[in-house]
């Protein structure tokens, strides 16, 4: 009876041990920080009316801080990213540069093909040495195809195996229905995504303090190059479009445009409202570089719902 008794006392510290070791697994698992999945809440029906009216056939909305999907239209169609494209460049390129202020040459095969697909410029030159910082504001303002090629070629040898990088990276961040032929964002038929993708990268990526200093600058001057003596100063694309319109208690702190023929005026914001911040992706406005911004108009139509 002894031995029957001291075997019981052995199951049950042994099970007690066990169960306790158990918790603390739970625990450090929970304690784990991890990404915040895209979620979606009841659409607000002020922000609902402003969606019906949009210019641009797909949009999503999303506040910040916790990645809530305010409201959709189309946000999971397929739709050419135009150079939206070059926010998952510069995420890209950030996350596999050593060194931002490492000096890149840029090569006549930098240049290849740009100038005949009319592609958006920053105005650096073959020949010239520029620091990867700068190459990142020349991607991000003024939307430089030359900045694209010269830091692709730089970090994987060339933009193919750079364009490998970004597809890997789409994958890993849950972009399911995203496929990137080029770093530039011109056309291509396998080259396209979705704005909820679109939002899932941006949000991704403004968690990354040198991105969102970039994301939200209006203008940067480069310091001098070797082509450049007075250094190039850029302005954003976006910014040089606001035309001093307002949204009512906050502003468009941010943003990224982009357009082809194919693609529309598209549009990736951020915005502080009411002490919150949010951003919203838009894609397929009709209109071009010479006519009304209707993704611009579309931004401020949406952020100044909120909270009516």
């Amino acid at each position: 009876m002894f031995i029957v008794l001291l075997l019981m006392v052995v199951i049950a510290t042994l099970f007690y041990i066990n169960q306790g070791n158990q918790q603390i697994v739970e625990k450090e698992y929970d304690d784990k920080t991890m990404p915040v999945p895209i979620s979606k809440i009841e659409p607000d029906p002020s922000v609902s009316k402003s969606f019906d009216k949009l210019n641009s056939p797909n949009a999503i909305l999303i506040r910040l801080k916790d990645n809530t999907i305010l409201m959709q239209k189309n946000s999971e169609e397929k739709i050419y990213p135009a150079s939206l494209t070059k926010m998952m460049t510069a995420i890209v390129a950030i996350e596999n540069l050593p060194d931002l202020k490492e000096k890149i040459k840029l090569t006549n095969s930098t240049f290849q093909g740009l100038y005949e697909a009319d592609a958006s410029m920053a105005g650096f030159k073959p020949g010239e040495q520029v620091r990867a910082i700068d190459l990142l504001y020349g991607v991000m303002l003024p939307s430089g195809a030359e900045c694209c090629n010269g830091l692709a070629g730089q970090i994987a040898g060339s933009e193919q195996d750079f364009v490998k990088l970004m597809n890997q990276k789409a994958a890993a961040l849950g972009m399911d229905n995203t496929h990137f032929e080029n770093a530039t964002g011109l056309h291509d038929e396998n080259h396209y995504t979705t704005v909820k993708d679109l939002a899932i990268l941006l949000s991704y990526a403004l968690q990354n303090d040198t991105f969102r200093e970039i994301f939200t600058a209006s203008r940067y001057s480069t310091p001098l190059t070797n082509k450049h003596p007075g250094g190039i100063t850029f302005y954003s694309t976006m910014f040089e479009e606001l035309c001093n319109q307002n949204i009512v208690d906050g502003e468009i702190i941010g943003g990224k445009t982009g357009y082809t023929d194919e693609a529309g005026l598209c549009l990736a914001s951020l915005a502080n409202v009411g002490k919150q911040e949010y951003i919203l992706i838009s894609a397929g406005a009709k209109g071009d570089h010479h006519s009304e911004q209707y993704n611009i108009t579309d931004a401020f139509a949406v952020y100044n719902s909120i909270g009516k």
